[in-house]
């Protein structure tokens, strides 16, 4: 890509405003100098870079269209939104994007009255918009427009279908925008994904179909009433004659494309015709994801975050030196196959995150023994319950907090009938960048009142390998195993599959003055803290409880007994959480100790480094030091 510093036409646009008053002319160079910004600042400030790459021309389009943010614009899956973010007055702070106390990773409408809903997790946009519009016309807010921007997979969610459902059965004008790239962070897969990509609608036919109907109502020919007899007759006829179902409008929306996304003054006029339009209607946009960058068209996947790179030569720039325990996710993958190949019955299903999850590593070796199944995490575990039932041992994988779309699942899916699935909550905790849609802070206060679930979570890799095990035994039932986004601890992470005692827990270190409990690799940077401690002539016990459900009450009883202190450390709620638990055990069984429990706070946590956030939360390795140092003084 050519060098581009001036960025002279973005300069000049500080909210959607300024780029109005530019000619239609114009906007390809806009997009040229987005494109260019975007490729500049994530070569050294890592993002989503793939899916904004491929939004370039619709995002510009739309604001040039529209009277944002009095036209209510609403994103789904916000990764795809960082050219909205520097058209609406954010170009000069783009820079902190991602980063603490920074610029959100996702459109938030704490940050912009741009930003209209929260856009973290795929496929609400159309319920949420439907929501805005229908409030607009019960409020009458005349010559308000709503769009909802739906893309990158979202489209196989469930929820995503419930709003269509919704939008064709009840008055609204709304606009929904599908952003077809054929992918989600991977490839998209069903049969949503091959129906889009076979389906074609006359540029031609709809003009002059719109042509005729605006001449109609003119006329008084045509209401709203005899409008809908009309359209359903209309889409009848057309799928007689083109001898193709449309499934938007067999739902009375109104379809339109599909038409090029990276044609920015096409776009906009399509906009332009279709914006005030009565009725739900859909433009369906095909675009590139990585549109404009060679590296990321040709490696979408990759690309879709690629870290530090080198824009001149898209060489990216990989800190993985030899020498440095791995991911947590890459030793699921790689154990999962292990344990894959001496069990016939073990399947892997993941909602759309592969490689996110590395998954992948079953994939690539047995293509028949692993599914995809699209963004749709209730479908997944409640899929996995259905082979559970007939014999097979899933292991479903899903991040943390993505499962919480599939709480009811969970509970009438697979633990009322005691499934053997095993359920791996991957990027559990404190997550990062992506910042509180993405972090794992709930799982554990979520599943714990669930009746037959076991949870449990590592210390570390070989824990981690050791819990996968013991979890595709016979009989288990549903199985837990929640572990954190990120690298271990241990370079020699591969140790020999056993099993361990299901509810049984570890004393690592013996004490007198303390009792520290600790659950997941959380324990890690607590032992730390605790060998700092003993250094000053402190006694402190260390436990590793392993298992939320079922607690080891063996080990809570000698604990209960002999300490009159005890510290909890948990990467996850404090509501409800680990520490909860053990409260709730020491005062059922009339134990009284003082219990000070360390975990996420009861709000939501911001983006910035894992580091940073543990800081924060007080979960870092000093200040779990000065908890043990304040609860000795005590």
């Amino acid at each position: 890509m050519e060098e581009q510093t001036s960025y002279e036409l973005l300069q000049k646009i500080d909210s959607p405003d300024d780029l109005r008053k530019l000619s239609a002319e114009a906007l390809p160079e806009v997009c040229h100098e987005l494109r260019e910004m975007i490729v500049d600042e994530l070569s050294h400030n890592p993002g989503h870079l793939g899916s904004n790459l491929g939004t370039i021309e619709l995002t510009v389009a739309i604001h040039y269209t529209f009277d944002t943010p009095y036209d209510r614009i609403v994103w789904d899956v916000g990764h795809q939104a960082y050219g909205h973010k520097i058209l609406t007055g954010r170009r000069d702070r783009f820079h902190t994007n991602r980063k603490l106390n920074g610029l959100c990773p996702f459109p938030s409408p704490a940050e912009s009255e741009y930003d209209t809903f929260t856009c973290g997790h795929a496929s609400n946009s159309i319920s949420a918009a439907l929501g805005m519009a229908v409030a607009a016309a019960k409020k009458k807010e005349t010559g308000r427009h709503v769009v909802a921007v739906i893309g990158d997979g979202s489209m196989s969610g469930g929820l995503a279908f419930e709003g269509l459902n919704n939008v064709s059965s009840i008055p609204n004008d709304l606009l929904i925008i599908l952003n077809d790239n054929n992918m989600a962070i991977d490839r998209s897969v069903g049969g949503m994904k091959q129906y889009l990509l076979n389906l074609h609608t006359s540029e031609g036919y709809n003009r002059f179909r719109n042509m005729l109907a605006r001449k109609l109502y003119k006329w008084g020919i045509l209401n709203d009433e005899r409008s809908k007899s009309l359209l359903r007759f209309n889409n009848s006829l057309k799928s007689i004659l083109m001898q193709q179902q449309n499934i938007f409008e067999g739902l009375n929306i109104r379809y339109f494309g599909p038409v090029d996304g990276h044609d920015v003054g096409s776009l906009v006029r399509v906009l332009k015709e279709i914006k005030d339009m009565k009725g739900p209607k859909l433009l369906h946009v095909h675009t590139r994801k990585g549109k404009g960058y060679k590296p990321a068209e040709e490696a979408a996947t990759i690309w879709h975050a690629p870290g530090l790179f080198d824009k001149d030569t898209g060489e990216r720039i990989v800190k993985d030196p030899a020498g440095i325990p791995p991911l947590y996710q890459d030793v699921f993958g790689n154990t999962l196959l292990e344990l894959a190949r001496q069990n016939d019955k073990i399947v892997g299903v993941t909602p759309a995150m592969p490689t996110g999850c590395s998954m992948n590593i079953l994939m690539k070796a047995m293509p028949d023994r692993a599914f995809d199944v699209g963004i749709a995490e209730g479908h997944a575990v409640t899929f996995s319950g259905g082979m559970a039932k007939e014999g097979l041992l899933p292991f479903c994988n899903i991040y943390s907090s993505f499962m919480q779309r599939a709480y009811d699942n969970v509970i009438h899916d697979v633990a009322i009938q005691q499934l053997n699935v095993v359920l791996c909550l991957d990027r559990a905790g404190l997550v990062g960048e992506d910042g509180p849609t993405h972090h794992g802070a709930f799982d554990l206060a979520y599943l714990r009142p669930i009746p037959n679930l076991t949870i449990s979570s590592p210390y570390d890799e070989h824990e981690l390998r050791r819990l996968m095990y013991t979890a595709q035994l016979p009989n288990q039932g549903p199985f837990v195993i929640r572990y954190p986004r990120g690298r271990g601890v241990k370079v020699d992470w591969k140790c020999p599959l056993e099993a361990v005692e299901t509810g049984k827990g570890r004393k690592l270190k013996d004490g007198n003055d303390l009792a520290v409990i600790t659950l997941g690799p959380i324990g890690n940077v607590a032992e730390k803290a605790i060998d700092r401690a003993e250094k000053e002539k402190h006694s402190i016990a260390h436990y590793d409880l392993r298992f939320l459900k079922p607690l080891d009450e063996d080990m809570l009883h000698e604990i209960g007994r002999k300490f009159a202190r005890i510290l909890t450390v948990e990467d996850g709620a404090l509501k409800g959480g680990m520490g909860s638990a053990i409260l709730e055990f020491m005062s059922d069984n009339g134990y009284a100790p003082h219990v000070k429990r360390l975990g996420i706070p009861d709000r939501f946590v911001q983006h910035g480094a894992v580091k940073e956030l543990h800081e924060i939360c007080g979960l870092d390795e000093a200040s779990i030091y000065q908890t043990i140092i304040q609860l000795l003084d005590k």
